[in-house]
């Protein structure tokens, strides 16, 4: 009885981490390189009001990502968007085997103009669904 119920307890360790990360495409960069948002790691700041979002680049033909922080094939990043304003804060970057570091003062940072094709594809893409995100 013990091991169906360590069982059932590891299974459900492994689902929920497989189902931790819903990687939502928002646009192609050419060179078959895509970019997704993690559904599941985005929020809104309590404190700025900013939606907080994990982005991550894959290549599918290549069998890359889009993975999280610590994975083979994770490479990302966490920001903060102000949708209104149309701007951004990076909170932190990852790459392969190297875990996500968010710098407590990126509060503070000054915000920079979401420029370029896949950042206003990001912040396209976020923003619609922004008010119905978690605050934290």
């Amino acid at each position: 009885m013990r091991r169906a119920i360590a069982l059932a307890t590891a299974l459900s360790l492994v689902a929920g981490a497989a189902a931790a990360e819903s990687w939502t495409k928002y646009v192609d960069s050419g060179n078959g390189i895509q970019w997704s948002y993690d559904a599941d790691y985005t929020y809104k700041d309590r404190e700025t009001g900013r939606v907080v979002v994990m982005q991550a680049v894959s290549k599918p033909e290549a069998k890359i990502g889009p993975s999280g922080p610590g994975k083979a094939d994770g490479v990302g990043s966490v920001v903060a968007l102000d949708c209104s304003k149309k701007n951004m804060i990076t909170l932190g970057s990852y790459k392969p085997n190297q875990p996500l570091d968010i710098k407590d003062t990126w509060r503070k940072d000054t915000p920079k103009k979401a420029d370029g094709a896949d950042n206003a594809a990001l912040l396209t893409a976020v923003c619609a669904s922004a008010d119905k995100a978690p605050v934290k």
